[in-house]
């Protein structure tokens, strides 16, 4: 599929197409949207310096699920205030819902989201990346395929790309099929100077639809490392950062339920490294399905070479769970109790929104120590 040619929109003569063709031309007319003067929206040279500088310095970025405004603006907010750069990605489900939740056109809204951040965070003193998290392959065609395409006629037109990564979840498939479109995408990822995150092995649980049963397939193989960079390389085909599991498990998941072995990680980077005589770690590494995971178990997954770290399940309860308590507090004031007019000042959903918005920072400031990269922003 082609929705961009010389920066005009081309499609397919099936109406989906034509129809998605034209929302993603219209949100990439204006060639101002995605260039990156004034803008804290990680050029790709300054990305592969946010993640260089962590693997070196042994720290992580959180990498936050946002499927909204506010959600976005909170995550800015919890970023600044801890003076941490970071990624915020979102997902089919999210991009579904910044389009409307009536309607599927998720690469519209993903790239409604892009514009979105691309703007207001101007006003923000941070430098942050964007990506796409799981993409599932009946989910390629109208999701990590249209958003390159578009990139690809950013950057024919000298500028930026517009996602600075995008990843392709093929943990559902077998991991020959999963390597074999792993390595047909890359090269397009490189000629856009973007990177590819790929997942190695199973996370558990559920997130936006692609759910995985608890059992030995959440631990990736050293085996499994060995066929990914011989598929792959280690970057000259294009740079990747590979989620390797772990024990790893969706949402929040009751004790002795899963057992992480983040030390697997090590063992599979010492593995790599002997056999191919390269420098500790070769492989950047990603951390999926961290909620409810110990200090010491970041820790030590940070340490033997992650350095993106998705954080959605705690974000979304913060964010939640403070609306609930203002809700409780507030009742007679955002209900019409026995008669009454209520209080609108209580009832403007920008006065909740508030509050919302700041418990959700509060927990995205929380991950950026966990993760060490509080105080380590790049931007002057």
């Amino acid at each position: 599929m082609c929705l961009f040619r010389d920066g005009a929109a081309t499609a397919r003569s099936d109406p989906a197409h034509v129809s998605l063709a034209r929302q993603l031309s219209r949100l990439v007319a204006n060639p101002t949207v995605f260039r990156r003067s004034s803008m804290p929206i990680a050029t790709p040279e300054q990305y592969a310096e946010m993640l260089d500088a962590a693997k070196a310095k042994g720290f992580a970025f959180p990498a936050f699920n946002v499927s909204s405004s506010q959600t976005l603006n909170a995550v800015l907010q919890g970023l600044s205030e801890a003076g941490s750069d970071g990624i915020i990605q979102v997902t089919t489900g999210g991009a579904d819902y910044f389009a409307g939740h009536t309607v599927k056109a998720r690469a519209a809204g993903a790239l409604a989201f892009a514009r979105f951040a691309h703007e207001v965070a101007k006003s923000y003193p941070i430098t942050v990346a964007l990506h796409t998290d799981h993409c599932p392959k009946p989910a390629l065609a109208d999701f990590v395929f249209p958003l390159i395409e578009a990139s690809e006629a950013e950057v024919k037109a000298g500028r930026n790309p517009i996602f600075q990564s995008h990843m392709w979840d093929g943990s559902a498939v077998p991991l020959d099929e999963n390597l074999e479109i792993a390595r047909e995408i890359l090269p397009r990822m490189k000629a856009i100077n973007a990177i590819l995150e790929v997942e190695i092995g199973v996370v558990g649980g559920e997130e936006d639809g692609v759910s995985h049963d608890i059992n030995e397939h959440l631990y990736t193989t050293l085996d499994d490392a060995i066929a990914t960079v011989e598929a792959l390389g280690f970057g000259e085909q294009g740079r990747y950062m590979a989620a390797l599991t772990f024990g790893n498990v969706h949402g929040v998941y009751a004790p002795g339920n899963v057992k992480l072995k983040p030390e697997l990680l090590k063992e599979i980077q010492d593995g790599l490294a002997a056999k191919y005589g390269t420098a500790p770690k070769p492989l950047d590494l990603v951390f999926h399905g961290g909620s409810g995971s110990t200090d010491d178990e970041i820790a030590t997954a940070v340490a033997n070479g992650v350095v993106k770290m998705n954080i959605d399940t705690d974000t979304q309860y913060a964010f939640t769970r403070s609306i609930a308590g203002y809700m409780f507090d507030n009742y007679d004031g955002v209900l019409k109790v026995d008669g009454s007019v209520g209080n609108k000042k209580q009832y403007d959903p920008r006065a909740w929104g508030k509050v919302a918005e700041s418990a959700m920072a509060v927990r995205v400031g929380e991950s950026t120590r966990q993760l060490g990269s509080a105080g380590q922003s790049i931007t002057a």
